[in-house]
């Protein structure tokens, strides 16, 4: 089984770029199942339900989320009614949507489930994600020999800390918000395959997607300013992972960098 996970889509270059690569992706390396973080999709905050739309269009089965998952209100119906697009697992009870999902490629007959969650070290107070993700998982291997799970989460021990903590347990631990892609990509020793963080698609002549001077602008001054998309040296970068479809262990993972240019 071949997963490729396309990092955080940042704005209207990220979705360029998405547009441009992943369906030749998909068929270059014989994807059988797409994920993407999706949280930055809208003008680098937010999802709306025509975005979402589009994305799935392109080539991605599901869409995972984060801190700015509920920026627009627009994604709420979405949240309720589309199960190929998540929020974090770890927001309290009663939040719209849900943070996992259960799939089958049209490829393969085989379940995969997916689980989005979120850190908390720098972020939101959520629910402990080690204790909910590790009992969700849990319970989906009774259906699902793989599981991967989008990390999204600000620290890199944190990060970690949760690859070790699942390694045996699911398929791959992706890490997704920083929007450095890291050199770190493994398979921990019981099958689980790893990254700290899986990068940006979107502009890198920028400072993480938003336009340098107006971050600069920030630093400078320490004055509130209003985020824009940067538009320069788009990128999609992404990681796929091959696993094992009788054991639901992963046996490679590796980045894959794509360049669209100005």
């Amino acid at each position: 089984m071949r997963i490729l996970f396309v990092g955080d889509i940042f704005g209207r270059p990220g979705r360029r770029a998405v547009e441009k690569f992943v369906p030749a992706l998909r068929k270059e390396y014989g994807v059988d199942f797409c994920i993407a973080n999706a949280e930055n999709s809208a003008s680098g905050k937010g999802l709306t339900q025509e975005i979402a739309h589009q994305l799935h269009s392109w080539g991605i089965d599901v869409l995972t989320g984060g801190n700015h998952t509920f920026h627009n209100r627009d994604v709420l119906a979405l949240l309720e009614s589309d199960n190929r697009v998540l929020r974090p697992i770890n927001y309290p009870e009663g939040v719209p949507g849900q943070g996992w999902g259960i799939y089958k490629p049209e490829s393969k007959n085989i379940n995969i489930g997916v689980i989005s969650s979120m850190g908390r070290v720098f972020l939101r107070e959520l629910d402990n994600p080690f204790h909910v993700v590790q009992k969700k998982a849990e319970e989906l291997s009774g259906s699902c020999r793989i599981i991967l799970v989008d990390f999204h989460a600000e620290a890199t021990s944190e990060k970690i800390a949760m690859g070790w903590h699942l390694d045996g347990l699911v398929s791959a631990v992706i890490g997704t918000h920083t929007h450095i892609p890291t050199a770190d990509e493994r398979i921990l020793p019981n099958g689980t395959a790893y990254i700290t963080d899986s990068g940006m698609t979107g502009p890198y002549d920028s400072v993480i997607g938003v336009r340098k001077d107006v971050i600069l602008n920030m630093f400078l001054t320490q004055m509130p300013v209003k985020h824009e998309v940067a538009t320069g040296h788009v990128q999609l970068h992404s990681v796929l992972i091959e696993v094992d479809e009788l054991t639901g262990k992963a046996t490679h993972i590796e980045r894959i960098r794509r360049d669209l240019g100005d």
